[in-house]
């Protein structure tokens, strides 16, 4: 076969080849479609939502701009507060140069609705990176999420840097240690939770990150099984948003109450429809602000409107000059705090009520999961119970630390440096208010549900004991009911007579097969038998009976409750003589001085001779 040349073989020679078809070679841009997207695919993305979150703000910036009868300045001027507000909206310190006193001021309150446009923008991107782009299949492989997070990083920042040295030669200038760092820790963050959104949102790294700050023995109270938030947790949660929305009705109330001053700062600070429109956009930015700073006043550190001036339910300050913002139209007057100020002590009460209920319930759950031991013992005891709620009442401590962070900050110098709730205030009040009333809450939540358990327990016990005394049993006498009497008085009645099963009225089973009973009990034989006819061994209630039984009379007793079957016919050979009939033996009167062989009352039998029916 080595010799063998197919057919199909031809020499390749310059005119085969000349004559081949050539392929067009694939460019740059098919290249980069074909290819798998990773890192130049999360450049494009990253650069996309950072311009997105540009255009965003430039925009409203430009049409207030065009429709101001009084602009300050040209349209360069715009774009300048539009990227310096891009670079607040991360949580960046700016810097306010054109001053009355000529000091430069700092700017460092950040509006937190402007927040949520940059790490909604990452968030998307980044997820879409790791996902392969828009128009990726559903079962190909994703991106590493290494590769795509630091491509998505990378190409924000790329334009961040830019937009950065654009706003420095504005009026409002970004402070730069400030603006590294938070837009960077915004960026990091907003496209790692990205990440782990494409993957499904594994349990993994929360797992890790868990248990390298929290012990072994209180990890399943934050994060539990699947990555499903633990009890406390989700009592954090909900005393964080209990605390929120009573910020939120507090915050209402007084915009109400105030309401000719609110109005009145809104139409005194500017004219016509363009900068009024623009106090209502900054008004309304800044709402959750102005919610993270009602529930700070609930809590009780309240919040500063400048240096050394506070403001709690107990007693405000008289604040300095402030500009008319209609916002600030519903701050407390000054002086001694009044019963309308401090019913503000109730959201915090609230939220302590919540989460201790969801801890309290959580506790209890365990005793209902094992129904085999007591509730007391299987459910959660009170130190755990009381522990797992202070450690919820320290995570919603943290959050409302965090938010009265970024809810604050300085607005200038002197008597404006320090403007909002102190967060380690906030923090500590949140920890004493919900720390307590869950607690306690929890232990009483917990030991109202162990006793209403073990009264429902009791009572399905109760019910199923009942229910099983008033059950027929298997093997009892047909026509027999639970109500009815033992005729001859010696048993108690009801359905617990269970000496039925070791004795039986002989004549009154006979009655039920035919109908009617005979009068007259006739006691149960016994079931073992002593050398001295002692009752050692009879039913507890049955004496010895002086007179012993024949074998057939006592085989009726015993199996009279089964089901009466026709006698086969017998069949014997012809040569066979008849067995004789069997021959009863009376009761003899007086005691023998011979054991009777085997059952009481047997007679003697000629050998081989078959059993009588």
């Amino acid at each position: 076969m080595a010799g063998v040349i197919h057919a199909t073989d031809r020499p390749s020679t310059p005119a085969t080849l000349r004559a081949r078809p050539t392929w067009p070679r694939p460019t740059v841009l098919t290249r980069l479609r074909d290819r798998r997207p990773g890192l130049a695919a999360g450049l494009l993305g990253g650069a996309l939502a950072a311009g997105l979150g540009l255009a965003a703000l430039a925009v409203p910036v430009m049409l207030l701009w065009i429709s101001s009868p009084y602009p300050d300045s040209g349209p360069d001027g715009a774009l300048h507060i539009a990227a310096a507000l891009w670079l607040l909206a991360h949580g960046a310190e700016l810097v306010r140069t054109d001053t009355l006193s000529g000091v430069p001021a700092p700017m460092g309150v950040t509006p937190l609705l402007l927040l949520a446009l940059p790490v909604w923008l990452l968030h998307r991107a980044a997820r879409d990176a790791t996902e392969g782009g828009a128009g990726a299949d559903d079962d190909a492989p994703l991106v590493p999420g290494r590769t795509a997070g630091a491509g998505v990083v990378l190409g924000y920042l790329a334009v961040a840097a830019p937009a950065a040295l654009f706003a420095a030669d504005g009026a409002l200038r970004p402070q730069w240690v400030s603006t590294a760092v938070c837009v960077s820790l915004v960026a990091v963050t907003a496209v790692g939770a990205g990440v782990w959104t494409a993957y499904g949102r594994p349990s993994g790294p929360l797992e890790r990150a868990v248990a390298a700050v929290l012990p072994r023995d209180v990890r399943h109270l934050v994060l539990g099984a699947e990555g499903r938030p633990g009890a406390s947790a989700r009592a954090a949660a909900a005393a964080t948003a209990v605390l929120l929305g009573g910020g939120a009705l507090l915050l209402a109330g007084s915009l109400v109450w105030h309401g000719a001053q609110t109005q009145g700062a809104f139409l005194r600070l500017t004219e016509g429809w363009s900068g009024r429109f623009a106090v209502l956009l900054l008004a309304v930015a800044l709402v959750p602000n102005a919610l993270v700073w009602a529930a700070a006043y609930a809590l009780g550190p309240g919040f500063l409107l400048g240096s050394g001036t506070s403001v709690t339910p107990l007693s405000s300050d008289p604040a300095p000059l402030l500009p008319p913002f209609p916002l600030l139209a519903g701050v407390p007057e000054a002086g001694a705090g009044a019963p309308v100020t401090w019913a503000a002590a109730v959201v915090p009460v609230v939220a302590g009520v919540v989460a201790g209920r969801l801890v309290g319930r959580a506790a209890a759950e365990a005793a209902e999961e094992w129904a085999r031991l007591a509730p007391d013992v299987a459910a959660w005891t009170r130190g755990r119970t009381a522990g797992a709620a202070v450690l919820g009442a320290a995570l919603c401590a943290g959050a409302l630390a965090l938010l009265a962070g970024l809810a604050g900050g300085p607005l200038g110098s002197a008597a404006l440096s320090g403007f909002g709730p102190v967060g380690w205030q906030v923090g500590a009040a949140t920890l004493a208010w919900v720390g307590l009333t869950a607690s306690a809450t929890a232990v009483t939540v917990r030991a109202r549900r162990i006793r209403a358990l073990e009264t429902e327990r009791a009572r399905s016990t109760q019910e199923a004991e009942g229910a099983g005394e008033h059950s027929p049993r298997i093997g009892g006498p047909r026509g027999d009911s639970p109500e009815s009497e033992d005729p001859a008085g010696d048993r108690a009645p009801g359905p617990r007579s269970w000496r039925r099963w070791f004795s039986r009225n002989t004549s009154t089973a006979a009655g039920d097969r035919t109908g009617t009973a005979t009068e007259g009990p006739r006691p149960s034989p016994p079931l073992f038998l002593h050398d001295d006819m002692d009752d050692l061994y009879l039913p507890f209630d049955q004496a010895a009976d002086p007179a012993p039984r024949t074998r057939d009379d006592t085989a009726d007793a015993l199996y009279d409750f089964l089901p009466a079957d026709p006698e086969p016919p017998v069949t014997r050979r012809p040569d066979t003589p008849a067995p004789e009939p069997m021959r009863r033996s009376e009761p003899s009167s007086g005691p023998s001085s011979e054991p009777p062989p085997g059952l009481p009352g047997d007679t003697a039998r000629p050998p081989n001779t078959p059993d009588g029916p």
